[in-house]
């Protein structure tokens, strides 16, 4: 059966300043790599959330069909708004339990809309752990804040 792994991160310098998102997926079958793809990019003027945000979406949006899908990351806003926070934001309009607007609605809104096309797992990882999957990410992040 074929799997497929996506690490995501984001870097910034400054909060906001230039940032970065990375990502490194992996696709397995019979636990055997089969093709490694890595992503990156950036932005002259962001934050740290936000290229969080960007990368997870850029994984899901590299992908085609209905894929399933485990999506590891060393943000917490990340998984906990994707696995907890996201359906109440929607029921009461985007907004916060406190009634504020979501911030960053925009890459929430665009994360919801594509990961309904695939089954999405989400894992929280430690970072700068020394886990492979996310020391790549974490490169590929920072080559794309530097490449701003």
């Amino acid at each position: 059966m074929l799997e497929i792994v996506a690490y995501t991160d984001g870097a910034c310098s400054g909060n906001p300043g230039p940032g970065g998102w990375g990502v490194f997926l992996r696709a397995t079958k019979e636990k055997k790599t089969i093709k490694e793809r890595e992503l990156y990019g950036g932005e002259a003027n962001t934050t740290n959330n936000r290229m969080e945000l960007m990368a997870a979406i850029k994984a899901l949006e590299t992908l085609s069909g209905s894929t399933p899908i485990k999506i590891y990351t060393d943000s917490k806003y990340v998984r906990d708004g994707v696995t907890n926070w996201m359906a109440k934001w929607k029921k009461n309009g985007w907004k916060t339990a406190s009634k504020r607007p979501v911030k960053n609605l925009d890459l929430w809104q665009r994360l919801d809309a594509v990961q309904c096309e695939h089954k999405v797992t989400w894992e929280w990882i430690k970072g700068h752990a020394g886990h492979e999957g996310n020391e790549r990410a974490d490169w590929l992040a920072r080559a794309g804040r530097d490449s701003v």
